[in-house]
């Protein structure tokens, strides 16, 4: 036996070949059941017939997890069902015992006594896992803006910790990350380990009065700790969070922005930046919370470390299927996680894109293509003005502010707003795009200066069309932060003066040519995004 082969053992504290058979079998089901799929993960197996589902913990034990005994089964199986019934009741149902009848049969619920426990859930859709969906048709604007409006309502509900030591949280995964990376030796390489590691406790030297701060500010909480697309569903258009940790409390107490940090980087490895990047921006502009800005400068090491762990969990795979045929793709994947973790750790220059021009020229939808292609996932910040005074103003987005409120001395608030929040995402590491008019002068050279004094690289984009194109699209406006109309328009074409020294981009014509001009301007590579 290989010294991996009798690491898989070690796990298993108990044989489970009988319950396994049993559930296995459709006739074990009351009603008529045709058909049994199992899938398995590393610490549970579900059994679905055609509209249930029954999962059994495995008999297994982990540094970070205790299935060992019938009892801590039970007992993972009823926290699992008070975690995640109030956030997914559709599926939850409840908790049910495979019996050992005195015929010596097994029996769902019997008279005998328990030999496992499952958790019974309501099957849904295979096609309704989030992963699926982006697979198939991708997230539409209005999904990802009530997926963000759930994870923020269950952040909110989810218990806070005050935690003075939350950077010692991250000191310990960290610490597992590499001892279970080390102990895989004969599946990872060893340098990527070390660079891994190195970068790493870096991160969290540089990043350690941040996340105290953070911890005793009350962002430490008893999350999901495991959101991921996996473990999200689109159930009648409506995202259902569901399958939070109940194995390990300590492993879900943690930053609110490391819960998010699982599913951004989940998308990254899909190469779907774009969602990645809404999420991140309309989570950060739903929170209305400068201190997520500034809780930015741990997003690198967050999402490093989710990418760890599914290195991690890949490995555990490995190591469970070791003698009954390695999964080529499973240490494909192991190995691919792990070079990301450590790219996302790579030292980053943070950069500041103005994007200006009148009403209509196509600002907001160039900016969010730019925002996406930022790299590393989840790109860049996206601050917008026209959002900014709806802020502050306390109205929905796309509720139509007065004429009255759009004075002067109202725009200097708002713009001072932005460049509060662009200083503040800087100072971070993080890479801003601006989005608003920028008419005057003065407002181009606050921004410009505003860069210098971060240290950050600067490039403005001013965007050109023809006035009768601005005034037909934002005539076609709907739905918008934007109160433009075509009488704004005119009116700002009439104040423009003097040429404007940024790099001028011709955008009368369709998007994909504006995006192409500015990376071109930007020296962005397509190839690269970025």
């Amino acid at each position: 036996m290989t010294r991996n082969a009798a690491a898989a053992d070690s796990h298993v504290a108990s044989d489970q070949a009988a319950v396994i058979g049993f559930l296995s079998d459709p006739v074990s089901y009351p009603g008529a059941v045709h058909s049994v799929e199992m899938v398995e993960t590393h610490a549970a197996m579900v059994f679905l017939t055609e509209h249930d589902a029954f999962k059994i913990k495995k008999a297994v034990t982990f540094p970070y997890l205790d299935f060992g005994t019938l009892e801590k089964r039970k007992a993972a199986c009823d926290y699992e069902l008070q975690i995640n019934q109030p956030h997914a009741p559709e599926i939850y149902l409840g908790v049910m015992a495979v019996t050992r009848e005195a015929t010596g049969e097994l029996a769902i619920n019997g008279a005998g006594d328990p030999v496992e426990w499952v958790l019974h859930m309501r099957r849904f859709p295979d096609n309704s896992l989030l992963m699926d969906v982006i697979r198939a048709d991708g997230l539409s604007a209005e999904f990802v803006d009530l997926l963000v409006a759930e994870i923020g309502r269950y952040q909110a509900e989810a218990p806070v910790v005050r935690d003075a030591d939350a950077a010692g949280r991250m000191i310990a995964i960290v610490d597992e990350l590499c001892v279970a990376f080390k102990e895989a030796a004969e599946l990872l390489p060893l340098s990527e380990v070390h660079r891994f590691e190195k970068a790493a406790n870096a991160a969290l030297r540089q990043c350690g009065p941040l996340l105290d701060q953070r911890g005793r500010q009350g962002y430490v909480r008893r999350c999901h700790g495991d959101l991921h697309l996996s473990n999200i569903i689109a159930l009648n258009d409506q995202p259902v969070l569901f399958d939070a940790i109940e194995f390990n409390d300590e492993i879900a107490t943690v930053d609110i922005l490391y819960d998010l940090a699982f599913l951004l980087m989940d998308l990254g490895h899909l190469g779907e930046d774009g969602h990645a990047n809404r999420i991140l921006n309309r989570y950060l502009s739903r929170s209305e919370n400068e201190d997520h800005l500034a809780g930015l400068q741990a997003l690198p090491l967050f999402m490093a470390c989710r990418a760890g762990v599914r290195a991690m969990v890949a490995v555990t795979r490995l190591q469970q299927s070791w003698g009954t045929g390695c999964p080529t793709e499973t240490a494909d994947a192991a190995n691919s996680y792990l070079l990301e973790a450590t790219g996302y750790l790579a030292l980053q220059n943070p950069r500041l894109i103005a994007v200006g021009g009148l009403s209509g020229s196509g600002k907001t939808s160039l900016a969010r293509e730019l925002a996406a292609r930022i790299v590393p996932c989840p790109g860049a910040v996206h601050l917008r003005t026209d959002v900014e005074r709806k802020q502050m103003f306390g109205v929905s987005e796309t509720t139509r502010l007065p004429k009255e409120t759009y004075t002067r001395e109202t725009s200097d608030t708002v713009y001072a707003r932005v460049l509060r929040k662009t200083m503040i995402a800087l100072r971070a590491g993080h890479t801003v795009i601006v989005d608003a008019v920028f008419l005057h002068e003065a407002e181009r050279t606050a921004i410009e200066q505003l860069a210098a004094d971060a240290g950050a690289l600067f490039a403005g984009l001013w965007l050109e069309a023809e006035e009768e194109r601005l005034v037909e699209r934002v005539s076609a406006r709907k739905g918008d932060a934007s109160d433009a109309t075509a009488e704004v328009v005119r009116h700002q074409v009439e104040r423009l003066a003097g040429p404007v020294s940024w790099h001028r981009i011709n955008a009368g014509g369709a998007l994909q040519q504006t995006v192409e001009g500015s990376l071109t301007v930007l020296g962005f590579r397509q190839a690269d995004h970025a």
